[in-house]
């Protein structure tokens, strides 16, 4: 393991009284996550049929190392660094046969039940940031949460992006932000103008499936889209109970698109709570010659979606939520800085469960769906979380179309979270290894022991 590249953070934290740097912190995790699925599914290396739970070849495992650091460098002045390193530990020669990150390096080699991938490690973030009044500038390496650009935290480890920020709250009730993001590690992010796989093609030939990607091959760090991107943004709640928030998009070369939503705590009924959602991207130069030159549409793509919530009971919270997409569009109302055609979250309300493969149904074009969730925090028991999605395609000769039921228990043991989920799918383009619609169930367990 290439642990070197994780010796910035200990120099870091062993030279800060030297460099009389203040208010340090360390915090860190270790995870170990584990998958497994009865999915009719043939071995790509053996030529086996594999649809067991608990099978090596429908299985996957990971772990993962982090370690942050942050500090004041002098007045209004700050830093943050974290290391993340992912090793199987050898598991995908033993019990699995898929990870859950697309940053290991796969080895190439013949013969069967080859399938063997590098650890890697790797900065996740180091940035600088100063506040000046009522302004702070952050510039470096971090996560970025935007509705249509953002780091993925359900996989083991997170992309991350090169990228300044600048947020401003002079206005009163008012947060105004701008950004501008040069570079990301997210697996296939738009703008490569291959809309293919990154790292996964090469997992694939040699039998190591990975479907739950979110950082790209070797976790590198390339341009963002074709050239960069902005972004500027508005979020107000002058109005107590409501929270409105207003992002627009410069993705250079690729596209513009923008992302409206209100969320407002009902005043008549206490507990209730609503949401309602609109976004568009308009795609633009070297994408819409990518696209021209394949023969596929240049139609901006655009979705909206509204929530209906309860919380008035306590440490209860249900809600329902409906979403539709247009029919023309080309992207999917989803991240662009993973795999946006493929399998990348959506900030849409009506978001699937799992990431793993449920993802990309919801925010594809000509998606219509829905779905309940509730969740309940049985103090000094678990907390206990259940939901159902349903996405109906409606573009004709769409197999794009998902019913899936999540359950989930989690607890702490002190500084041990533990989660255990059970998903239920039913989507009609996993199909199964004779061609048929696929109906499978799948089993999540995961382990983080934060310090």
């Amino acid at each position: 393991m290439k642990l070197v590249k994780m010796s910035l953070v200990a120099a870091m934290v062993m030279g800060a009284s030297a460099f009389a740097i203040d208010n340090v912190k360390v915090s860190g995790d270790a995870k170990v996550f584990y998958s497994t699925n009865d999915a009719d599914t043939t071995n790509p290396i053996t030529g086996n049929f594999d649809n067991d739970l608990f099978s090596k070849g429908t299985s996957a495992a990971d772990t993962a190392l982090r370690i942050g650091v942050t500090g004041d460098l002098l007045k209004g002045v700050s830093f943050g660094a974290t290391g993340y390193a992912i090793s199987t530990l050898g598991l995908e020669n033993n019990l699995v046969d898929a990870t859950w990150s697309g940053a290991h390096a796969a080895r190439t080699g013949t013969g069967a039940g080859y399938a063997e991938v590098d650890d890697q490690a790797w900065m996740g973030e180091l940035w600088i940031a100063a506040t000046a009044g009522k302004t702070t500038a952050k510039v470096g390496r971090m996560e970025l949460d935007t509705p249509l650009a953002f780091s993925e935290k359900w996989s083991i480890v997170p992309n991350t992006f090169d990228a300044a920020v600048v947020i401003n709250q002079d206005i009163p009730d008012t947060t105004l932000i701008g950004a501008w993001v040069g570079k990301g590690n997210g697996t296939n992010a738009v703008g490569g103008l291959g809309l293919g796989t990154d790292n996964e093609s090469t997992l694939d030939s040699i039998g190591l499936a990975v479907d739950r990607g979110v950082v790209g091959a070797n976790a590198n760090f390339t341009t963002f889209a074709n050239g960069g991107a902005y972004a500027v943004a508005a979020i107000n709640n002058s109005f107590k109970p409501l929270t409105a928030q207003a992002w627009y998009y410069n993705v250079a070369n690729i596209a513009d698109a923008y992302w409206l939503q209100a969320d407002i705590d009902c005043q008549l009924v206490k507990g209730v709570k609503i949401g309602a959602q609109y976004a568009n991207m308009d795609t633009k130069g070297a994408l819409n010659t990518f696209l021209v030159n394949n023969t596929m549409s240049t139609s901006d793509s655009s979705a909206y979606a509204f929530k209906l919530g309860y919380e008035g009971i306590e440490n209860l919270k249900v809600s329902a939520a409906y979403s539709d997409a247009d029919n023309d569009g080309v992207l999917h109302i989803a991240n662009v800085a993973t795999n946006n055609l493929g399998n990348a979250q959506s900030k849409l309300y009506t978001e699937a469960a799992w990431g793993g493969s449920n993802y990309g149904y919801v925010s594809a074009p000509g998606a219509e769906s829905w779905n309940a969730k509730a969740s309940y925090d049985m103090k000094d028991v678990a907390k206990f979380c259940a939901s159902y999605t349903s996405v109906d395609n409606d573009i004709v000769g769409s197999t794009h179309n998902l019913d899936e039921i999540a359950l989930s228990v989690s607890k702490s043991f002190g500084p041990l979270d533990a989660k255990l989920a059970y998903i239920s799918t039913d989507a009609d383009d996993q199909n199964n290894a004779d061609g048929t619609a696929a109906q499978y169930n799948t089993v999540n367990a995961y382990l983080t022991l934060n310090f």
